[in-house]
């Protein structure tokens, strides 16, 4: 029987990019809200032999929200734990403690049909190489400065810090990332981000930016301010909601999917090719110090990127191959 294509995308997603291997067991972990995904994750894996569990829970408020405790204790009782949910559990302890107990995740916070099936339709073999060079530049680097036409100007301290591959192929132990994905990020030292990023794109917890840009101004590694329309009210409530670990300067991402597109969806739009990200509060899946409640990314188009003296994205066109 001829496939459809969100099944061919469901498949790819368990065979190529999770590598599963005969007998190993699947947890399929959704809400009501994306249980599309979910089920049809579920019956590829039950069509493809393997021993699959699927599991549906009421939705998280927010993204980086702990999920109920006897769902983290499942998720460590798998070989393969595939999360699509309207709220990320990517930057929560209940993933955390299960990647360590050698279980491979992948999330798909706020993932539709349309993301999935153009998302998972990409040469991942590609992206984790580009992915996997650009994590080493990463490495290497002391800091990072953006600039875009939107008004950005900040500056990052990498120093000490390790990036991460999120590559699309999560077959070792332990191994974790979105799907669909491809970024290479790291966590930037705590206390010493500089300058200001304007979000023009999408914000996780806010959606596509509509009204007007969300302009944050950073100092000493926290957020100082935010400014703007409709959307930079919203992030300023959630940010009073959550306290002064939501202010963290938490992450810095490049995208790498040249398969995606910018939709709105926070999920695809931050693995867009020629995008950059930055993402407050929690940091402590990356490396860094501060466990926080919430993990919020933030894009930013037509970035110009230099990893030290080293220009490596120009007005959104990567420079590096």
């Amino acid at each position: 029987m001829k496939k459809n294509k969100l099944q061919r995308a469901c498949e790819i997603a368990i065979k190529d990019c999770m590598g599963a291997k005969p007998k190993e067991k699947i947890l399929i972990l959704t809400d009501n809200e994306k249980k599309e995904i979910g089920y049809a994750l579920y019956q590829t894996a039950l069509e493809g032999g393997y021993e699959a569990l699927y599991v549906e829970m009421k939705p998280m408020e927010m993204h980086g929200q702990e999920p109920p405790k006897y769902i983290a204790e499942l998720m460590q009782k798998f070989n393969i734990v595939l999360i699509p949910t309207a709220k990320s559990l990517t930057h929560t302890n209940a993933r955390r403690n299960a990647s360590a107990k050698g279980v491979r995740i992948a999330t798909f916070p706020g993932i539709t049909k349309d993301v999935m099936i153009r998302g998972m339709n990409a040469d991942y073999e590609k992206i984790a190489k580009l992915t996997i060079k650009l994590t080493k530049m990463l490495d290497k680097a002391g800091t990072a400065r953006v600039t875009a036409p939107n008004g950005t100007d900040i500056t990052m301290n990498l120093k000490g810090r390790k990036g991460i591959a999120s590559k699309g192929l999560f077959r070792k132990k332990g191994e974790s990332g979105n799907l669909p994905t491809g970024e290479a990020f790291i966590a930037p030292l705590e206390g010493k981000t500089e300058g200001v990023f304007v979000v023009d794109g999408s914000m996780s917890g806010i959606g596509k930016i509509v009204d007007k840009p969300i302009k944050i101004t950073v100092k000493n590694g926290l957020v100082e301010k935010v400014s703007g329309g409709k959307e930079a009210r919203k992030l300023r409530e959630i940010i009073k909601r959550y306290g002064e670990k939501a202010k963290n300067i938490a992450e810095f991402g490049v995208g790498t999917n040249d398969a995606v597109r910018l939709s709105g969806n926070l999920l695809e739009d931050e693995k867009a090719l020629g995008t950059i990200h930055i993402a407050i509060g929690d940091n402590k899946s990356m490396g860094g110090k501060v466990n926080a409640p919430i993990h919020l990314d933030g894009v930013i188009k037509k970035p110009t990127v230099w990893l030290d003296n080293k220009l490596i994205m120009k007005d959104g066109k990567l420079l590096v191959e």
